[in-house]
């Protein structure tokens, strides 16, 4: 069995320049499919109440797009001056806050307590300043590609908002057509059992997007509250970022947390100290109450899984990992248990464990 697996591999291997244009068509398609399946998860339960109350789901549907357009042109009209505003501001002082950053280095170099640690830190500042010396001799070289590569990936947001819509509209309106759709070309003894798969799989993927994307957005009202409170700067930009970046468990509040830490401490130590208590209070409410009361225990991963996945799903496939591990994880568990749970009865090597389960329930 083995060898038959290895042998295969290899033929795969040597053939692999065949599967080169289904590569680059999915990677194409990747994105708008996973952007209409975020939103359908978000969307279907309105539409599916809106149905509940015999309207009928096209309308429903047609409801809900007028709905988010109008929200969303309401939200650019308000968020982008906004934005606009603190990014200007923060590149028109960015002279002052480099000054008070060097000022900030000075002060830690000529402190007692620096005393004698200063031929570390000076080493560490030559070493800085001979990295960014060599990228500064080497931006001229890479400018080309990174412009081409800045468009690329423009092209393809640009095509994937335009396709995304169509997909959301027919998963909308088809989608609870879908599972029966996939498992009638199944034989009829495994129609059912990869049905309830399909319908488990089909319930974690819905219950991670809804509450993920529920605890970023109630993380970045928190943080536009607690930074308008402490009077940081560009709160309301760091809030954004912070509820987006908090759609990866654990590093992304790390992340979130280091532009207004640099903000905090160029403002000065009492800045800073705010700061810092505001990421404790907020991390305090959110790992306290809001993650278990919106996602309590629905994926039933351990955190440590959940690092681990993370740190080994970004490492392969970059961002798409970071941002897909968890649901393909849980996906692919709720798999394996089905698989498991059919060979025990297939195999026989579990009778009395499975006797003594049913006994007890």
């Amino acid at each position: 069995m083995c060898l038959l697996i290895g042998l295969n591999i290899l033929v795969l291997s040597k053939i692999s320049f065949i599967f080169t244009p289904v590569v680059e068509f999915v990677s194409v398609i990747m994105l708008p499919v996973i952007l209409a399946g975020l939103l359908y998860y978000l969307l279907n339960p309105l539409v599916d109440l809106l149905e509940k109350y015999k309207i009928n789901r096209l309308v429903a549907i047609t409801i809900v797009f007028v709905l988010i357009t109008l929200l969303l042109i309401w939200g650019l009209a308000v968020a982008i001056p906004n934005l606009q505003a603190q990014i200007v501001s923060f590149f028109k002082n960015m002279p002052t806050y480099l000054k008070q950053a060097e000022k900030v280095l000075n002060d830690l170099l000529d402190s007692r307590l620096s005393e004698q640690f200063r031929p570390q830190i000076e080493q560490v500042t030559e070493n800085v300043s001979s990295q960014l010396t060599t990228w500064a001799s080497s931006f001229s070289t890479r400018a080309v590609n990174w412009a081409s590569s800045f468009v690329s990936a423009a092209s393809q947001i640009v095509v994937a908002v335009i396709i995304m819509p169509f997909i959301l509209f027919y998963l909308l309106r088809d989608g609870k057509h879908l599972k029966g759709y996939m498992t009638q070309f199944l034989p009829k003894k495994l129609r059912e059992p990869v049905g309830q798969i399909l319908t488990d799989v089909n319930s974690q993927l819905a219950n991670y997007v809804r509450g993920q994307i529920t605890v970023a957005i109630i993380v970045a009202f928190m943080f536009m509250i607690f930074f308008k409170i402490i009077g940081l700067r560009y709160g309301v930009t760091l809030a954004v970022v912070a509820g987006v970046l908090n759609l990866v468990p654990y590093l992304g509040s790390f992340l979130a947390m280091l532009p207004a830490l640099i903000l905090g401490l160029i403002a000065g130590p009492v800045m800073l100290l705010k700061v810092i208590v505001v990421f404790i209070v907020e991390q305090t409410i959110e790992g306290r109450f809001v993650s278990p009361l919106i996602l309590g225990s629905q994926l039933s991963i351990h955190p440590i899984t959940i690092l681990f996945v993370l740190l080994t799903s970004g490492s392969m496939f970059g961002i798409w990992g970071v941002l897909l591990g968890i649901p393909v994880y849980a996906s692919a568990k709720v798999v394996i248990a089905a698989i498991f749970k059919w060979y025990t009865v297939v195999s026989g090597l579990y009778g009395d464990e499975l006797e003594g389960e049913a006994s007890e329930q």
